[in-house]
């Protein structure tokens, strides 16, 4: 039954970390002539939608109003609302902007980097692998810094978004949906005045008059919440470890897409750089499988 159990996991979280990397990727360049902050603006909107349908048909109330009774758990996810949707914002826009493999160096590095936030504020124990790892990804920034006219920034704030966001909420310990949902929820304010600038200054493409957009534009909740159960479930049953293994086939994904698919331009000093950061990512690997 664990075996049966590991299995259903690891192609659950697998399944997820597809969805995010591939499908993800292609639908939100698809849409990407919307234009950034209407895309960020929906994509926040259709994703709390579907979580008060999804709490409501799991019967998750109960937790909800729990956390709104804890000031400092509704705090910390005050705080990781606006970096989830800084992060959602800057990987549309890496997205629309043909900086994909950009972002899929951020996504590379995040594991590694989350790691050394761990050591740095829970006091999680480093080993000599992760160490090399750190050290790796370390080395990659810097020989990025000092070679690139252009620091790749995308990257950087997108691991940088993602590795303070999961920090903050391991020490909020709250299940994904719920926390996502109360995250959207505290955003809302924000995307409706989104809305309401671009409506303003007759920016928006979806508008009553084109209302055939409409289906493309909801999808981009789905996009959001189903990777997101398919991987927390694979969390579940397979555990933390093996789902951070097959978490890198978003990265790895978005990287092939944006280099075979999309042909983006990748230097000889980047190929350098992600050398780095792929031996980083190895070590790492081996040390989860080590340690699982």
């Amino acid at each position: 039954m664990k075996i049966k159990n590991f299995t259903k996991g690891i192609i659950s979280s697998s399944s997820g970390s597809f969805f995010w990397g591939f499908l993800g990727t292609i639908y939100f360049q698809y849409i990407s002539f919307i234009g950034v902050f209407e895309v960020v603006a929906h994509r926040s909107f259709w994703t709390c939608i579907i979580l008060l349908i999804t709490t409501t048909f799991f019967k998750k109330w109960n937790l909800l109003k729990k956390i709104l009774l804890n000031k400092k758990k509704l705090f910390l996810l005050f705080v990781t609302s606006l970096l989830i949707f800084g992060n959602w914002t800057v990987w549309i826009y890496a997205v629309s902007a043909n900086k994909i493999i950009d972002a899929s160096f951020g996504y590379f590095i995040f594991p590694i980097l989350s790691v050394f936030f761990g050591f740095l504020f829970l006091n999680e124990k480093l080993n000599n692998k992760r160490i090399i790892s750190i050290v790796l990804v370390i080395t990659s920034t810097l020989y990025m810094f000092i070679n690139f006219s252009n620091l790749p920034w995308v990257g950087i704030s997108v691991a940088l978004l993602w590795s303070i966001y999961n920090l903050l909420r391991k020490k909020i310990n709250v299940e994904t949906d719920i926390g996502l949902l109360l995250e959207s929820l505290f955003i809302l304010p924000l995307i409706i005045i989104i809305f309401y600038l671009i409506i303003n200054s007759n920016q928006n493409e979806f508008s009553l008059n084109n209302i055939s957009l409409m289906p493309l534009i909801f999808l981009a909740g789905p996009m959001t919440v189903i990777p997101l159960f398919l991987y927390v479930k694979g969390v579940e049953l397979a555990g933390l470890g093996p789902s951070g293994m097959v978490f890198f086939i978003t990265p790895t994904a978005q990287f092939l897409l944006g280099f075979f698919y999309y042909q983006e331009p990748f230097s000889t000093e980047k190929f350098i750089s992600f050398i780095f950061i792929w031996f980083a990512v190895f070590i790492y690997l081996r040390d989860l499988y080590e340690n699982n």
